[in-house]
């Protein structure tokens, strides 16, 4: 086994805690989208306002927005996530609703001013119920296309894990359940791996996007990727990104 390779088996072995990539800083780059998440959330969450985040990790992304505390609630449904969360984000008094089964079932209903949600599962019916009338939710979501030519390249039979988790599909889902939808767009963009270990890692912690990735009996595959990585210098896929920006209609409630 050749030191590189070596490499790759180690980077496989890695574990990350809470929602956190910074195990593949300066070994990937990702072009800008046409709207700023965190921003959005800004624009739309005041200081008064009991705010939900959905599917929070580590609350890594939660925590920049310096909510008060005793306004905030999040939902995680990974377990060693939770572990985490009531070790940190819990002590300083925010609610955490332990959702395993992501349909927000401890959640009560109409509750909060506004529910937001970055990649995580998205119970639209049920996200209408906790809103109060008039509520907002803004999200930002995973198309179901995400760094699919990269999958392919691993699995040839591979198929999205979320099908359906699409801009149109998820709009007629919104209306349905009562929303007024305020903004909606869709985006491809580049995301650029400059290490061969940085996909390794990076396949491991997401496998829904690479079922049974698996650095021996994928390392053919692996060495193709570095000859391609030694003549252009990266490895370039594409990220789907979605966001929805939604106001309850008070009929949903």
């Amino acid at each position: 086994m050749t030191a590189l390779e070596r490499s790759w088996f180690e980077e496989a072995q890695q574990s990350m805690h809470g929602w956190d990539f910074s195990h593949l800083a300066g070994r990937w780059q990702t072009a800008d989208l046409p709207w700023d998440y965190a921003a959005l959330v800004r624009e739309h969450l005041s200081a008064d306002d009991r705010w939900l985040d959905i599917d929070t990790g580590g609350g890594e992304l939660m925590g920049r927005f310096n909510h008060q505390p005793a306004l905030t609630a999040v939902t995680e449904g990974w377990q060693p996530n939770i572990e985490l969360l009531k070790q940190t984000v819990v002590k300083k008094g925010i609610t955490l609703y332990p959702d395993a089964a992501e349909q927000l079932t401890a959640v009560p209903n109409s509750t909060f001013d506004i529910v937001t949600n970055s990649h995580g599962a998205m119970p639209v019916k049920r996200i209408a119920e906790v809103l109060k009338p008039g509520g907002r939710f803004v999200t930002q979501q995973v198309g179901a296309t995400n760094n699919y030519a990269l999958s392919r390249f691993f699995d040839e039979h591979y198929e999205p894990a979320y099908p359906d988790n699409q801009l149109l599909t998820v709009m007629a889902q919104m209306q349905a359940a009562g929303f007024e939808i305020l903004r909606a767009e869709q985006a491809y963009a580049a995301l650029s791996f400059t290490d061969i270990g940085a996909i390794v890692y990076y396949a491991t912690v997401i496998p829904w996007e690479f079922p049974n990735f698996d650095v021996a009996r994928m390392l053919p595959k692996l060495h193709q990727l570095q000859s391609l990585l030694t003549i252009n210098g990266r490895v370039t896929t594409f990220e789907d990104r979605f966001m929805i920006i939604v106001r309850k209609l008070a009929r949903c409630d």
